[in-house]
């Protein structure tokens, strides 16, 4: 389901007529409106170790990453990691349950997590399931006979947490002159909005005052600046369930141009929406974390091996990403699935999230898009040292 956060309106606020989503029935799930509350979580049994490693596992519609690191200083030292095409999603939007392929692939990968876990001596983790298991009418089913196999037990998380966490994970790329920020987070089964206000932040306290988010988006006053979240969505379309979606669409042109415009017809829900047009100004940033952001980020960069340092952290333009969209669709299905730069496990899924990518840029145009390799993983090692006080910063 879509989580959203209630009475957004806006970053530049003014009255607006309400807008009436354009979304078929039964296409996807309908928008749930609620307040956004924080979820509390208690500290681990025991005195932390500033030395001790801590893991993260996201288990998504597509994939099975996880990271095991320890603190150093206010950021994170990576141990080991993990990631593996598991396709968890796959046939969901027809069946509404996961297949018996599916969760084998899934389980298969997390007993090499699990082994991994062992390996390190890991006691501080956390375990989180995303969109899939949330829609899957066998998610319990499928968390039993993880639990069976591998002795793991999953956390299938709200959306609300997972858009909390993406968005701690970028704190460290967001500039002192942001005032604006859209944090985007597209996934295999959901696309993540967030959209904050950081004018009243100074400067050299709008990382740590994104960083604290992870306690909530409810904007509560305390003895620290507080960012401000102004809305945020969550989408039931990622790269995953929205290729499905269109996998009977025969030309490719038309099957990319129908997933994009089908995508920004979901953004009516999401206030700053409304007044798009008074964003695109000095302050205004977008970071975008997701496997396709850095996929365009490579083949941009002309990267036939892909580097992580030289991808985290860069700068695009919409004029940037246009170009390499339009190489991919005059490259078709064969030539982009012989493409080094997109890499085997992408190909199919490229265009999806291209097209998701497209929609959001019509909507915000910008010259600082932020690349974030980073995400839900990084967001829960952040938020279990912040809350164990391991970071050199101390508690966010």
């Amino acid at each position: 389901m879509s989580r959203k956060r209630n009475g957004g309106d806006g970053p530049f606020p003014r009255p607006v007529a309400p807008v009436t989503p354009k979304i078929e029935p039964g296409a996807i799930p309908a928008v749930e409106r609620r307040p956004a509350t924080p979820t509390k979580t208690g500290p681990a049994p025991g005195k932390p170790d500033p030395d001790e490693l801590y893991a993260a596992l996201d288990l998504g519609t597509n994939s099975c990453r996880m990271l095991i690191a320890q603190p150093k200083g206010s950021q994170l030292h990576v141990v080991d990691s993990f990631s593996k095409s598991v396709q968890l999603g796959q046939g969901l939007e027809a069946s509404g349950r996961l297949s018996r392929a599916s969760m084998a692939r899934a389980v298969g990968a997390l007993k090499i997590c699990q082994k991994k876990l062992q390996k390190h001596r890991v006691e501080r983790a956390r375990l989180v399931a995303t969109e899939a298991c949330r829609r899957a009418s066998n998610a319990g089913e499928f968390i039993n006979l993880v639990r069976r196999e591998t002795g793991l037990q999953l956390d299938i998380i709200e959306p609300e947490e997972e858009a909390r966490l993406a968005v701690v994970s970028c704190a460290p790329l967001v500039s002192r002159r942001t005032e604006q920020l859209l944090v985007v987070d597209i996934g295999g089964g959901s696309t993540e909005l967030v959209w904050i206000d950081l004018s009243r932040v100074p400067k050299m306290e709008r990382s740590k005052a994104i960083m604290r988010l992870h306690h909530g988006f409810d904007n509560a006053d305390d003895v620290f600046p507080r960012a401000k979240v102004v809305d945020w969505i969550s989408i039931p379309l990622g790269v995953a369930t929205l290729k499905d979606l269109y996998d009977d669409v025969a030309d490719d042109g038309a099957r990319f141009a129908l997933m994009s415009w089908y995508f920004e017809e979901q953004l009516a829900e999401f206030s700053p929406y409304d007044d798009a047009a008074e964003q695109a100004r000095e302050g205004f940033q977008i970071i975008g974390t997701s496997g396709t952001v850095t996929t365009v980020a490579a083949s941009h960069l002309g990267l036939r091996r892909y580097d992580r340092n030289k991808v985290d952290g860069l700068r695009m333009t919409s004029d940037q990403i246009d170009t390499v969209i339009n190489g991919y669709l005059a490259l078709g299905p064969e030539g982009r699935r012989r493409d080094p730069r997109i890499g085997r496990d992408r190909q199919t899924l490229i265009m999806s999230g291209a097209a998701i990518l497209q929609a959001l840029l019509r909507a915000w145009p910008t010259d600082r898009l932020s690349v974030a390799d980073r995400g839900l993983r990084e967001g829960l090692l952040y938020a279990q040292m912040s809350r164990d006080g391991v970071l050199e910063d101390g508690p966010y």
